[in-house]
């Protein structure tokens, strides 16, 4: 009776030095659980002859951050039709899509332009290139986006006339690459000359091909911190080019448009006698 007695008494000891560990681990594996729900997805779009350093120059900057901030921004490519193998432009490697664009998934979608000829209607040109893109299923995906509004759309480059082509951006200021910025306006945005612009907190947009390095690091500062930002700067040897641009503030005086404004309201010179 003694002996098994002694047996329960050792029993409840082992139940009672263990059960704090075992809720401890219970608790650390719950709150992590809770952390990786609460973490920032990044979906960067891939479609037939998209530009490889807009798509991976943003995911290379998102995946930084995400190990430096214990996966609090997660990142993966994706296309309109789901995980296939997808084509860069100008004869370039291809990228695996790894699940389908979901547009009522919270987080960032970011859209890069396309790499071919700047110019022309030829099947390898920029143009023709973001016309069969806006033909596919995406234009409807991103219609879906722009409704979230837990989602950002980010764009660099030609990725802004893609979603000005689909009418998104009428009335919105936006940036792309500076050969594009005539059509950016004639299909109805706002073109504003600065290496990224944000029109609201939901869309930001990056002019040339480099700019999508800044597009990420903003967004990275804004969602992270700029702690996180900085040791993905230093990480990368980068320093961030320009300042965001917004409508906010001081609206600087025109001069030029002053200048021209004068010139025309001058008298024509009378000839000398």
């Amino acid at each position: 009776m003694k002996r098994m007695l002694g047996l329960i008494m050792s029993f409840a000891l082992v139940i009672i030095l263990v059960a704090p560990s075992a809720n401890a681990k219970t608790t650390k594996s719950n709150d992590a659980s809770k952390d990786k729900s609460k973490s920032i997805h990044v979906q960067i779009v891939l479609f037939d002859g998209f530009d490889l350093l807009d798509a991976l120059a943003p995911y290379e900057v998102f995946a930084a951050a995400g190990m430096y901030s214990g996966e609090a921004i997660t990142v993966e490519l994706v296309s309109a039709e789901g995980k296939r193998s997808v084509p860069s432009g100008m004869n370039g490697p291809s990228l695996e899509a790894e699940a389908k664009l979901d547009p009522n998934r919270s987080g960032i979608i970011l859209v890069p332009g396309a790499a071919g000829k700047p110019a022309g209607n030829s099947e390898d040109s920029v143009p023709n290139l973001l016309r069969q893109a806006k033909e596919t299923s995406l234009t409807a995906l991103m219609r879906q986006a722009f409704k979230n509004k837990e989602v950002t759309v980010a764009t660099v480059c030609g990725g802004s006339l893609l979603l000005a082509m689909q009418g998104l951006l009428k009335d919105r200021y936006a940036v792309t690459n500076a050969i594009g910025m005539a059509a950016l306006k004639a299909f109805g945005a706002i073109p504003i000359d600065a290496r990224v612009v944000e029109d609201d907190p939901r869309l930001v947009s990056g002019g040339g091909v480099t700019s999508g390095l800044d597009v990420a690091f903003h967004l990275v500062e804004r969602e992270l911190g700029p702690r996180i930002a900085n040791a993905v700067e230093k990480l990368f040897e980068y320093e961030r080019r320009g300042t965001v641009w917004r409508a906010e503030g001081i609206e600087p005086i025109d001069f030029a448009a002053g200048q021209t404004a004068s010139a025309k309201g001058q008298p024509a010179t009378s000839p000398a006698k």
